[in-house]
């Protein structure tokens, strides 16, 4: 097996390769990187195949084969798709990641989960938690992730519902997770609905105030926000980026992005490295990338 190098290949549906993407897997160990933009789904199954066929078998887990892009339903069929062209003894390893959206969301909610444990120590089960910019790539897996935890879920979209619902339902056919769906294209609408917020993970695009100091003085009952914007403006007002369990005025403990920005790395990293050094082939989804991010902030 030393014999081997490792190689990943990154496949992405759009225009360009994240870079980000490509800067971890060198920061992981890679020496051989190839990237492929503009992959359409039916293309999956027959680049996979080149990758598998190509190696004698004893390489193949150290034939990586890394999903990027930005739209999560559409990477979780691709993987789907690649794996369903694997068998024995050429099966490689696949690792699904699009725009690094799993594993910030595995740690957004581990670091969530890490705030609530010395005052609620069933963690984020049963918590009434709302996801803001829930029409993203990160707030509708961070969704999915705090549900399968136990907690009661709100995708909040700040357009139409329709377009939450439809991932809600989209999520509950895969998953089979109840994800409700609200709107909070207005103030008002979203001081009604923070009302009832437990939790609030804030996942809108950069520079973007989603919940202004104003909607958060109704939050009576807020333990804990979570924003991964890092640029400013903060999607919480209130939260800057490096916001590690900041008192919030209501009370509640603020999380900024790059407090969960160094954990997604740090999942990242270590679920790249695992690939690169295999002997078995390996598939890495959201549940890998959150039970680590919770084994490294217990």
């Amino acid at each position: 097996m030393a014999d081997y190098a490792p190689i990943l290949h990154i496949l992405s549906p759009l225009r360009h390769v994240s870079p980000f993407d490509v800067n971890m897997a060198v920061d992981a160990g890679y020496a051989t990187i190839l990237p492929y933009s503009g992959v359409t789904l039916d293309e999956v199954g027959d680049l996979t195949q080149d990758m598998m066929f190509s190696r004698h078998p004893d390489a193949a887990p150290r034939t990586g084969l890394f999903i990027g892009g930005k739209d999560a339903s559409l990477a979780l069929d691709m993987a789907d798709k690649a794996r369903s062209v694997l068998f024995p003894p050429f099966e490689i390893s696949v690792f699904v990641d699009p725009a690094g959206s799993f594993t910030t969301a595995a740690a957004m909610v581990a670091e969530v989960e890490r705030k609530l444990r010395p005052t609620r120590s069933e963690g984020i089960k049963g918590a009434k938690v709302q996801v803001y910019g829930a029409t993203g790539v990160v707030g509708g897996i961070a969704g999915v992730i705090a549900a399968q935890a136990g907690a009661e879920v709100t995708l909040v979209s700040h357009r139409d519902i329709e377009a939450v619902a439809t991932k809600a339902r989209d999520f509950k056919r895969r998953f089979d997770v109840d994800l409700e769906s609200a709107s909070g294209r207005t103030d008002e609408e979203k001081r009604a609905l923070i009302a009832e917020a437990e939790i609030v993970l804030a996942c809108g695009r950069a520079g973007v105030e989603i919940l202004s100091a104003d909607v958060l003085a109704s939050a009576g009952r807020l333990a804990v926000a979570a924003d991964v914007n890092a640029v400013p403006p903060s999607g919480i007002a209130g939260i800057d980026a490096h916001a590690d369990g900041k008192v919030l005025a209501n009370g509640a403990l603020g999380i900024g992005a790059l407090t969960i920005g160094h954990l997604k790395y740090r999942v990242q990293h270590e679920l790249l490295q695992r690939m690169r050094v295999a002997t078995a082939a390996l598939s890495f989804g959201f549940e890998d990338a959150f039970i680590l991010a919770r084994s490294i902030v217990a």
